[in-house]
């Protein structure tokens, strides 16, 4: 009966070459051309698999060993898109996406809380076996594919520090602020007086001692708070940035991110956000949900920039790093690949394989689904003042 239904399932994709082979042996090819992609079913599916929730389902199956694939996961995912009306009877426009839970208050803050450290929590010796040496969580920018992760990375921040025009004196907030490099490197490059927040207790107790160690206390601080809690009557910013965190606030508090950049923010200050988006609107696929960001939404570009105009908020200048966070993606798993007897020892094989999943999947994603990562630059109100050019960006 699994069986059938599983056929019934692939049967309906309609674009689209792959392979399936089945637990029994049998071997069955779905479309028309040679196939780029296999899922391998080594053992029946167990009672427990959900067709209702294929993403989730499959997603299990696979920490658990019960399937794999060859070939391309990146053809696997571009299959998946291509056949994603089709597949809806199925629920992977409904069911295999899991619902954002309505929260409010001091609930929802809870909550973001727990969810942020379930995923960064997972300890320093964890994100330093296999991200840089700035210990970067983010998207990187390469200026060739030559390019170390390292400096991509440094690339990254001097290209944010670079569009804030940044000048000595001015107060930055780096909301999210993960392993305090932006802030330690504005501090140093353009003597501002930087601010990081985290509700991450990991990130913060790291960031604090590596400010200690550099002698940067006086112009440099973190916090280990909400930034819904930081008070706008004590603090106001020229410059607000926040990189990899908008993904975190969930959709239903998308506004009250805006109203509170407004209320930190001074006339005529620029903030900087840098965001995954998707293409359209709908709550994070389940598997990442349930296992990797509990919580998390992608926002999708339009959702974002229909927002601005409520705070007087002025869009300066957007940029996509959709690739540079591929090949971000790419270099996360050849280390992590790099250091997985490591990691197998101290989280267990199905966290490898669950985290590895996680981190080749997006990368497909990013090149064949229309996932994406921006930089929005904006402006509280109208600002006569700037650069009349970006060359001072791409110099």
């Amino acid at each position: 009966m699994r069986k059938q239904l599983l056929k019934a399932l692939f049967e309906k994709a309609s674009e689209g070459d792959f392979e399936v082979k089945y637990w029994d042996g049998e071997e069955v090819r779905y479309g028309t051309g040679i196939p780029r992609a296999k899922l391998v079913f080594h053992k029946p599916l167990p009672l427990t698999f959900n067709l209702d929730d294929p993403v989730l389902s499959f997603g299990e199956a696979y920490m658990d060993e019960i399937i794999d694939f060859e070939g391309s996961l990146e053809e696997i995912i571009r299959i998946a898109e291509l056949n994603k009306s089709n597949l809806n009877d199925h629920g992977l426009k409904g069911k295999a996406f899991s619902a954002v839970k309505t929260l409010c208050g001091a609930a929802a803050r809870l909550k973001q809380k727990q969810n942020i450290q379930r995923h960064y929590d997972l300890g320093n010796d964890f994100f330093s076996l296999w991200l840089d040496e700035t210990m970067s969580y983010s998207c990187a920018y390469f200026k060739t594919p030559q390019d170390s992760l390292y400096q991509a990375q440094l690339q990254k921040i001097d290209h944010i520090l670079k569009k804030m025009q940044l000048q000595p004196g001015e107060r930055l907030l780096d909301i999210g602020s993960g392993w305090g490099w932006l802030i330690i490197r504005a501090a140093r490059q353009y003597s501002v007086q930087a601010l990081g927040i985290t509700i991450s207790e990991e990130q913060f107790r790291a960031t604090k001692e590596r400010i200690a160690q550099l002698g940067l206390s006086d112009r440099v601080e973190v916090k280990l708070l909400d930034y819904l809690d930081l008070d706008e009557n004590e603090y106001q910013f020229d410059k607000i940035v926040s990189v990899g965190m908008f993904e975190h606030v969930g959709k239903q508090n998308m506004p009250v991110y805006m109203e509170k950049i407004n209320k930190l923010l001074v006339p005529g200050g620029l903030s900087m956000l840098h965001t995954i988006s998707g293409v359209d609107e709908h709550p994070v696929n389940s598997w990442i949900d349930t296992y990797i960001f509990p919580g998390g939404y992608i926002p999708s570009l339009r959702e974002t920039v229909s927002l601005l105009p409520e705070y007087d908020f002025h869009t300066l200048h957007l940029e996509s790093l959709r690739m540079h966070y591929a090949m971000t993606l790419d270099r996360w798993f050849e280390n992590f690949h790099g250091r997985l007897a490591a990691i197998e020892q101290k989280f267990g094989r199905r966290f490898v394989r669950m985290w590895g999943l996680y981190l080749r999947s997006c990368a497909a994603s990013f090149r064949v689904s229309g996932l994406d990562v921006y930089q929005l630059l904006f402006s509280k109100g109208l600002n006569n003042s700037l650069q009349l050019t970006l060359e001072h960006i791409y110099a």
